[in-house]
């Protein structure tokens, strides 16, 4: 049950300058899936994996001169709990419309043209499957939506 679920926070700082480790950090927890709270403030679903996860990312903050914290809680208020799945679903469920919709426009397009954007597509799939803990239904949509662009392929082989 979602309202249940425990959750791994991370409260993090980290100086200005340089950029990089900052960047560095932004990117780990988006390709985590992190929801956001706040500024210096994110929550992922619990599990071992996630736990090892923010983690490390602490540990990068640390070591660019930053202060980090971890903790693993559940919500008080069930219906905060369900906010913060309903947010990280809400992100997932767009960023598979986003793939049905490039495959959309990849099946008007040439057959190698067609092959090299569902080898991009696939990978990107699989990007995001990793990060969605609460799979939308927009995750199935995808999913054919990718299979169909591999039909179109192979449809043209055959002839």
């Amino acid at each position: 049950m979602v309202a249940n679920l425990n959750w791994v926070f991370l409260a993090y700082q980290m100086p200005r300058e340089p950029s990089t480790p900052r960047i560095a950090v932004w990117r780990q927890l988006r390709r985590l899936g992190a929801a956001q709270l706040s500024d210096g403030l994110v929550a992922v679903p619990y599990d071992a994996a996630t736990k090892e996860q923010m983690e490390w990312i602490a540990h990068l903050v640390m070591e660019a001169g930053g202060s980090a914290s971890i903790w693993i809680a559940t919500p008080t208020v069930r219906r905060f709990g369900r906010n913060l799945a309903d947010a990280l679903t809400a992100e997932r469920a767009a960023e598979y419309m986003a793939v049905s919709g490039l495959v959309g426009d990849a099946l008007h397009s040439d057959f190698n043209r067609r092959r090299r954007i569902l080898k991009r597509l696939r990978a990107e799939l699989r990007r995001i499957e990793l990060r969605d803990y609460f799979p939308p239904p927009e995750r199935q949509l995808a999913r054919r939506a990718v299979a169909a662009l591999a039909a179109s392929l192979q449809e043209k082989k055959v002839q």
